[in-house]
């Protein structure tokens, strides 16, 4: 097993900082919390065929729909990675457990936010399966802080685990932004993020001839392009009325990159120089400070906001996602005769199911779009922030040998 580098939990610390501040704060000092994050630094007067209702930014959306689109490519980067690049981790067959697990995982939390709201929720402004999209995703650097402890440094369930957590997280806000009712989509502004793309692929993505001339071989080397398609991508993507969030996804693929992959996350990688890998290397500092402010942001927790939604938020992670990847994906692959990654037993997948329970960063995005009303995505929050037990949960369950 690889060495996963040192930054992964760096940003576990940050969120978690971020996020216990907030908490304190809007306990304290309610007003002047929600005063800060939504302070308006600035309106932009962006014409109707860009964007079709005013924009104010604010620290909220500036750390959440910016910021966090940084983060998505740096994980991004890493799924397409396991997909496409020699010896990655999902490619051909080997992808098929995965993708069950992480399928069965969205899938079980869904139906059980609908199951469960549809008996105990009580607030006005629901409806029949509301929010649904609230518990899709999971968190990837607290599953990782997470398993590291559960399973050591060094063992293969480890990068199962982080294999899981960033597809489910990048399928969760795909799903949230394809079926959000209040998205007016705008689909000719894809056409932005795909020519940008292409065009970087082809002007600089692609491997040089051998007997093309240095000054095209430098070209690929250079990260300026590379920035400018991904600003034009956020943009597209934007302008869209998908979230912003995911802007710099399709540009990934364009990206002049390594040959092989190492692992996710490895160490390996700070010694690599290709574009791909040295954006990657540039944010990992950056991030540190964007998480801890999407921590600050977005993760205040209003402790009195205990209600129903609260209840069908735990019931989604705790019982919905770890029921969904044993019976779909470990069904799956029992019908299809899969074994499992080598090194890794089914205590160990089991194990990976109640650490994926925790569920913070992405369902934190995605509760402004999916859930009306303030009440109801407070109570939804403290469902998150209460689903984190279930790190602790793990840990003490490893401890015991059980």
């Amino acid at each position: 097993m690889y060495r996963v580098s040192s930054f992964v939990p760096r940003f576990a610390k940050a969120l978690i900082g971020g996020a216990a501040l907030a908490t304190l704060w809007v306990n304290l000092a309610p007003a002047s919390y929600y005063d800060s994050i939504e302070w308006r630094l600035v309106d932009l007067p962006l014409p109707g065929w860009i964007v079709p209702l005013p924009v104010s930014l604010t620290p909220l959306n500036l750390v959440a729909d910016a910021a966090m689109s940084l983060f998505l490519f740096f994980i991004g980067k890493e799924l397409w990675e396991a997909l496409r690049l020699e010896h990655g981790a999902l490619k051909g067959r080997q992808a098929l457990l995965p993708a069950g697990l992480t399928l069965g995982g969205i899938a079980g939390a869904a139906l059980m936010w609908i199951l469960v709201g549809s008996l105990i929720e009580t607030a006005e402004e629901a409806g029949f399966a509301t929010g649904w999209q609230v518990p899709l995703g999971s968190d990837v650097v607290l599953c990782f802080l997470i398993g590291r402890a559960v399973f050591g440094p060094g063992h293969p369930a480890l990068h199962l685990l982080l294999l899981l957590s960033i597809a489910t997280d990048i399928l969760a806000l795909l799903i949230s932004g394809l079926t959000q009712p209040a998205v007016s989509l705008r689909l000719v502004w894809l056409l932005l993020p795909l020519v940008a793309a292409l065009a970087t692929w082809t002007l600089f993505g692609r491997t040089p001839d051998p007997t093309a001339p240095e000054t095209r071989r430098q070209s690929s080397r250079r990260l300026l392009p590379y920035v400018i398609a991904c600003l034009l991508s956020w943009i597209g993507v934007a302008a869209s009325g998908l979230p912003p969030v995911l802007g710099l996804l399709p540009v990934i693929p364009a990206i002049a990159h390594a040959d092989r992959s190492f692992g996710l996350f490895a160490e390996a990688e700070e010694l690599l120089h290709d574009p791909l890998n040295r954006l990657a290397h540039a944010l990992a500092w950056p991030l540190t400070g964007v998480l801890f402010l999407f921590g600050l942001t977005r993760g205040g927790v209003d402790l009195s906001a205990f209600a129903p939604t609260t209840l069908t938020t735990l019931a989604a992670l705790w019982l919905g996602r770890p029921l969904g990847m044993i019976l779909i994906g470990l069904g799956l692959a029992a019908a299809l005769g899969l074994r499992l990654p080598a090194g890794v037993t089914l205590r160990d997948v089991l194990r990976i199911t109640l650490i994926m329970a925790m569920g913070f960063t992405v369902p934190v995005l995605s509760l402004a779009t999916a859930l009306p009303g303030g009440a109801m995505q407070e109570a939804a929050r403290l469902g998150l922030a209460l689903s984190l037990l279930a790190g602790p949960a793990a840990l003490l369950l490893a401890s015991r040998r059980l």
